[in-house]
């Protein structure tokens, strides 16, 4: 199994398998032996099948819109939010809401196209974990995660910018 690394920068490995979309006509495949991360809107058609699993989790993509689950968030133990490509920043939009709008308290993973210099900018979005792109080196992953001593703006981790922390 890959692993995964924290926001504190342990590294572990990683028991959860995101499931795909099913193609049209297709059924969706959840393992039976390990924790799964599904789409959000096929959590919430199936809502009394999945509800108090703390074996399924969800997982974003995008272009979906996390209002669906609203709430539903802390039901979840996992949420994870897909970057396909990395030019695409819809999903750190996604993290700050579901932390900031919706108070999500458990874990919130980046998966996709997760590449080490977007690290520290995910975190300070509110994300707990990352499943880096197979091709990165997650070793070099922590060094990353705190690049910069100090946040110009206010995030999901300090509520003030850096000129009002300074001015008391």
């Amino acid at each position: 199994m890959p692993d995964v690394i924290n926001a504190d920068g342990t590294i572990r490995q990683d028991n959860w398998v995101v499931v795909p979309r099913p193609e049209e006509g297709e059924s969706l495949a959840i393992p039976s032996d390990q924790p799964a991360l599904i789409p959000a809107d096929l959590w919430l058609a199936g809502y009394e099948h999945f509800a108090g699993n703390d074996q399924i989790g969800v997982w974003f993509d995008s272009h979906d819109e996390p209002e669906i689950i609203a709430d539903r968030v802390n039901e979840l133990p996992l949420i994870g939010v897909n970057f396909p490509r990395f030019v695409d920043g819809r999903g750190y939009s996604i993290a700050r809401l579901l932390r900031e709008r919706f108070g999500y308290r458990n874990e919130l993973r980046a998966i996709g196209d997760v590449l080490l210099d977007q690290l520290q900018f995910m975190k300070r979005c509110g994300f707990d974990s990352y499943a880096l792109r197979p091709d990165k080196d997650i070793n070099h992953a922590a060094t990353c995660l705190n690049f910069f001593s100090q946040g110009y703006q206010a995030a999901t981790d300090t509520d003030l910018p850096l000129f009002r922390r300074r001015a008391g």
